[in-house]
């Protein structure tokens, strides 16, 4: 399980997977969610605003899992 440490409240999907590396800018969000299945914490999702907190399980299909922590 991959670990991606966060310094705010929250994070939303969309800035997550430009932080975890996932892709390389914020812009390639939308398309990536809307190929790419995703489930967070055991439930699919594929909004960019979707708010993470930490303790949160991001499951990306094809690149690992993931857990959100507070830095």
């Amino acid at each position: 399980m991959n670990i991606v440490s966060i310094r705010t409240d929250y994070i939303t999907l969309g800035q997550f997977l430009k932080l975890a590396g996932v892709i390389d800018t914020g812009g390639m969000a939308k398309a990536f969610l809307e190929e790419v299945p995703i489930q967070v914490n055991g439930v699919a999702d594929n909004r960019r605003g979707r708010k993470l907190y930490p303790e949160d399980r991001v499951e990306i299909e094809g690149f690992g899992t993931y857990q959100v922590t507070r830095e």
